[in-house]
């Protein structure tokens, strides 16, 4: 019998396996799909890499930076700033103490006034230069409240910037999320840069899973049962026994095999709507993300992927990622023709030409993270003796959430195998 039994290979399960491993706790981790990584998964499609779903790793996560080898995950950086699209072209934002050159055209760009571009140096500041758990001891409300009441934004700022650029990280338009993810989200932009690794999303759990013994992983391997005794049920029918059990699952999925007894919190989510395209020449060449500053149309935010990192798309060809927030409610022909007609405003008629590659609609893509989420900064992992919970619903939501509970999880139960059964 294994001493303990993972219940999903995402990021926070294989962060439990991780401590585990490292202390010579035997393990078994079940796998519902045909590979590792949960939501941080990549596919390659005619020769593109094609991550589920928009993402990026920030590379001033303090536990990404514990776990993660960077140098060989050949991390590729995006541009530190935007391209804000605001009907009447383009207008670059960056940050003036990274990208010295565009100080000028960041000062008169009309997302907001020059009283609003002095108010973001402030919020760096504030954000910072105290201690990081600083920022998660301040008053919680949400994002919108704190960049206008907290900062002082102007709504054309808010609109044209902030709605665009943080409703893409949070998913969610309406700025409700916890503004103490706001401020850690904001610090990690202010010391770090958003990366993408060479290999596609899916390189950090690989990366992750790499000294873990393929005896201990069971993929396609669905679970529907746990008892707090440490039984767990699969799909097929078999019983497995353990000295303790670890739900690393979504939040729905863990409430489900938990019960309600549980009160796994928040089990709502935020969806999001993802297509790529393949081009055969980037509409910009900066390595940048742009943003819907109009609110026209059902865009959110799109960036050429090989310009980031070229290893994305075959020689020769772009690779676009489009973002709309949301689960969309069109057929996947209507959005595209409703995308195309929206980004042909931005482009050109060159959009008619772009080879629409896949469209992914991720239901749960994160946890809703409206205050309370993160009061406190933790929800409760040891549920009883022998049975945990970990994911990004548990912390921050997440790499580093996600990474961090892992590790918790895994830390609590090593200590238990400690004390003997």
């Amino acid at each position: 019998m294994t001493d303990v039994l993972i219940i999903g290979g995402g990021l926070a399960g294989l962060s439990c396996a991780r401590v585990l491993q490292h202390q010579g706790v035997s393990y078994t981790l079940l796998e519902a799909s045909d590979a590792l990584g949960g939501r941080v998964r990549t596919d390659e499609v005619d020769g593109f890499l094609l991550d589920r779903g928009f993402q990026v790793l920030l590379t001033a996560y303090p536990e990404t930076e514990r776990q993660l080898d960077y140098q060989r995950l050949g991390l590729r950086s995006f541009y530190d700033g935007a391209l804000v699209f605001t009907g009447r072209g383009f207008q670059r934002v960056a940050d003036p103490r990274r990208q010295p050159s565009a100080a000028w055209s960041t000062l008169r760009a009309s997302v907001g006034s020059v009283a609003d571009k002095l108010r973001i140096l402030r919020l760096r500041q504030a954000v910072t230069r105290p201690p990081l758990q600083t920022l998660f001891e301040r008053p919680e409300t949400s994002t919108l409240d704190a960049l206008r009441t907290r900062y002082g934004f102007s709504d054309t700022m808010i609109e044209r910037f902030f709605r665009p650029f943080f409703g893409g990280i949070f998913l969610d338009q309406s700025l409700a999320a916890s503004s103490r993810m706001f401020e850690f989200v904001f610090r990690m932009f202010s010391t770090g840069t958003a990366a993408l690794p060479a290999g596609g999303i899916q390189a950090i759990p690989r990366q992750l899973a790499e000294p873990l013994p393929a005896e201990a992983i069971r993929l396609n391997t669905r679970v529907v049962a746990v008892d707090a005794s440490g039984a767990v049920t699969t799909e097929a029918g078999e019983t497995l026994q353990a000295q303790a059990v670890v739900v690393a699952t979504e939040a729905p999925a863990a409430a489900q095999l938990l019960g309600a007894a549980a009160k796994i919190t928040p089990l709502d989510a935020k969806s999001t709507t993802c297509l790529y395209y393949a081009a055969d020449r980037p509409p910009v060449q900066d390595p940048v993300l742009m943003l819907s500053g109009d609110g026209r149309g059902p865009v959110n935010n799109v960036s050429v992927l090989t310009n980031v990192a070229p290893s994305y798309g075959p020689p020769g060809q772009a690779l676009l990622s489009v973002v709309v927030l949301g689960e969309a409610e069109a057929d996947d022909a209507s959005l595209d023709r409703a995308v195309r007609t929206q980004l042909t405003g931005w482009f050109g008629p060159e959009v008619g030409t772009w080879r629409h590659l896949r469209t992914y609609r991720v239901r749960y893509a994160l946890p809703d993270q409206a205050p309370p989420f993160l009061t406190p900064l933790e929800r409760p992992i040891r549920l009883a003796e022998r049975l945990f919970v970990c994911g990004d619903h548990r912390q921050t939501a997440s790499l580093n959430g996600a990474l961090v509970s892992g590790r918790h999880a895994g830390e609590m139960v090593a200590a238990l195998m400690a004390t003997g059964p």
